[in-house]
């Protein structure tokens, strides 16, 4: 009776490690806090470069995950004629834009997000 016990609490153990493994898979590792799935992504309608004359290289602080780039991206590209990409590891945006952008509105914009611009470079 004992030995079946240990089973049936082994089984629950496994389970609930698969459970968790494939959720974190699925919807990601996320240090906000959340464990839903990352935000839906908006899409850039233009997706050809030599559209966009404007590039910046944003210096954004706080993020640190998948969820992060996300919402840091989507509230980025919302905008008409703006795609941005995150690259995590040095906590940067790449922006394209087909208009100059103002230092002041990105800002307020990656703060609406829940994040803090630190820095704003044009590329030339």
């Amino acid at each position: 009776m004992g030995n079946v016990i240990i089973i049936i609490i082994l089984v629950a153990v496994i389970g609930a490690a698969i459970y968790s493994t494939v959720h974190r898979i699925r919807f990601g590792s996320s240090c906000c806090g959340e464990r839903d799935a990352a935000p839906k992504k908006v899409k850039v309608k233009d997706r050809n470069k030599s559209n966009y004359p404007y590039k910046y290289i944003l210096k954004v602080d706080g993020m640190h995950c998948s969820n992060c780039a996300r919402r840091v991206e989507n509230a980025l590209n919302e905008g008409e004629g703006r795609w941005a990409t995150v690259n995590i590891e040095k906590k940067e945006v790449t922006l394209l834009s087909k208009h100059a952008e103002d230092e002041a509105e990105l800002g307020r914009i990656i703060a609406a997000a829940g994040y803090v611009m630190l820095s704003c470079r044009p590329e030339i």
